[in-house]
This record gives structure tokens, C-alpha cells and sequence, in this order.
């Protein structure tokens, strides 16, 4: 449309504000922000769950006191040492087990549902998520041995201060690193019944071979052999071994009950034993963060 002729032309348009956007910096203190947040999280949906936490108590209750009730009369050849008490360590690493990797499951599911993509396209390293998911879940996990813990008074285990402070930093080091193992796996996996099948196949195996059910003396050629390239044996057995050496048992029984890995004529102490757990866990970690710098 033309103008008419005098008449003064219409101002420009004003630009449009444009907001500003503030993107956080990355660096060291963003990634503890980000480790934090996302511990914090994993704390709120553990404990806002009772449900899981009461049936993530079952399964260890069943094997302490129906299974090492069950089974006592296996321990009469050995006298003084009650199957409850034998199968207690046991207990404590399944009650910290399962735990563990199912809390790295929860990965699974916010896949399904598309909070996994808005956490990775935050701008923190993908790293410091990995390592927040990793610390929550051990943290969940560890608080759920401790319940288990509580009860050692009921089998025979004494409530010394040394003792509950060895198997509280046993319990985390192991809830450590089975929550790496369980991220790791998720990390690939887009479908929770996915994930809970391969649990499944690969958590049993390796619990029922770790010796938490049975000595690791007088095994079977082939069964030795499986319990040492078991990474959880090396988590059990220290965890019994302490256990074990607060008891006022005869040396017969502790050496029965209680005797440690052996590599042919090897004795593996306790502390080397731990270092193969930490450097597993830490292993798996890296192999965790590497998956999720290559998710999209």
C-alpha cells in the first residue's frame, strides 16, 4: 500500500529483547554440583521406597534363618560354630548384592521415560553423573546391609565397635563396585525386563560361587577354580574372615569355616583381596563413563 504524498513514513519496528541465557560453567566445581545432585536423588528414591526396602531384606532373613537353620546339622562335625553364623557374611553381601545393581537398573528406566536424555544433554561431564549414580547407589546399598547388620547379635556375632566398623567399609567397598557393575551393564540396555534377565543370569552364578553358601576349603578341582576368578569371592571372604576372628572358636573351626583364598600355596591376605575389589569397581567405572560419553 502506498503512502500518501506528505505523509511522514512509520518509525522501524523496535528490536525484540532478546533474554539472556545463562549456561552454567563446567569445570570441577560444576561436576561435584552434579555428582551431588544426582546422589541426592538416588537417597530420595531409596528412601521415599519402602516397599523395596522391605523386600530387599527377604531374600538374606530366608537364608540366615530358614536356610542356616535348615542346614545346621551340616556344622556337628566341627563343633562350636552354628550354620547361622557361617551363613551371616554370606547374608550381608546378598543384602548389599542386589541392592546395588538394581539401583543401577533405575538407569533402565529413566531411559524409558526420557530423563536419561535430559541429564545427558546437561552441560556437566557425563562422568560426574556416572559417578553420582555410582555413589547413591552404594550409599542405598550399604544403608541396606546395615539393617542386615544390626541383627549379627541374633547369630552369634558379636557387636564389637572394631568389627562393625570393618564390615561397614567392607559392606560400601563392595556396594561400590557391584553399583559400577551394575552401571555398566545398563548402560547399553533400553528395556528394564532386558536388564533383570541379565541380572539374573549373571548375579546367581556369581553369588552362589563367591562361597557365601559353603567353605572355600576342600572344594572340588573345578569348583576351586571357579571361586578364584570369581571377583565377589574376594569380596565375601574378607567379610568372613572378620567376622570369623571376633569369634571364640577353636582354630579347627576358623580354619574349616574360615580359611581364606589360596592360590596353589598362596594364603591371599585380606588387603590384597580388597585392593582386587577397588580395582574392579574402579575398572568398571571407567568402562561406565566411556559408555555413556558414547550415548547419544
Amino acid at each position: 500500500m502506498t503512502a500518501r504524498p506528505g505523509t511522514p513514513a512509520p518509525a522501524p519496528a523496535a528490536p525484540t529483547a532478546v533474554a539472556a541465557v545463562a549456561v552454567p560453567r563446567g569445570g570441577f566445581a560444576a561436576g561435584l554440583r552434579a555428582v551431588r545432585v544426582v546422589w541426592h536423588r538416588e537417597l530420595l528414591r531409596f528412601s521415599n521406597d519402602r516397599l523395596r526396602i522391605f523386600t530387599a531384606l527377604i531374600q538374606p532373613l530366608l537364608f540366615v534363618f530358614v536356610l542356616g537353620t535348615g542346614l545346621g546339622s551340616l556344622t556337628r562335625g566341627v563343633p562350636g560354630v552354628d550354620f547361622k553364623t557361617f551363613v551371616y557374611p554370606g547374608a550381608l553381601a546378598m543384602s548389599v548384592l542386589f541392592t546395588a545393581v538394581f539401583s543401577a537398573g533405575s538407569i533402565v528406566w529413566d531411559r524409558e521415560f526420557g530423563f536419561l536424555r535430559e541429564m545427558l544433554v546437561a552441560p556437566v561431564s557425563r562422568t560426574a553423573l556416572v559417578i553420582g549414580k555410582c555413589l547413591g547407589g552404594a550409599t542405598t546399598a550399604t544403608a541396606q546391609g546395615v539393617i542386615v547388620l544390626a541383627l549379627a547379635g541374633l547369630v552369634g556375632v558379636p557387636y564389637d565397635p572394631l568389627l562393625l566398623l570393618t564390615l561397614l567399609g567392607e559392606m560400601a567397598l563392595l556396594a561400590f563396585t557391584l553399583t559400577c557393575f551394575g552401571v555398566m551393564m545398563a548402560a547399553r540396555i533400553t528395556t528394564f525386563q532386558a536388564f533383570m534377565g541379565l541380572t539374573q543370569m549373571l548375579l546367581m552364578p556369581l553369588f552362589f560361587t563367591s562361597g557365601a553358601m559353603f567353605p572355600l576349603s576342600g572344594l572340588p578341582g573345578w569348583l576351586a577354580f571357579v571361586t578364584r576368578v570369581n571377583p565377589l569371592t574376594y569380596a565375601v571372604d574378607p567379610i568372613r574372615r572378620a567376622v570369623f576372628a571376633h569369634l571364640d572358636i577353636s582354630a579347627r573351626a576358623r580354619a574349616a569355616y574360615a580359611p581364606g583364598v589360596t592360590w596353589g600355596s598362596y594364603h591371599v591376605p585380606v588387603w590384597m583381596e580388597v585392593l582386587i575389589v577397588a580395582v574392579c569397581g574402579v575398572v568398571m567405572l571407567a568402562v561406565a563413563s566411556w559408555e555413556f560419553r558414547q550415548a547419544d
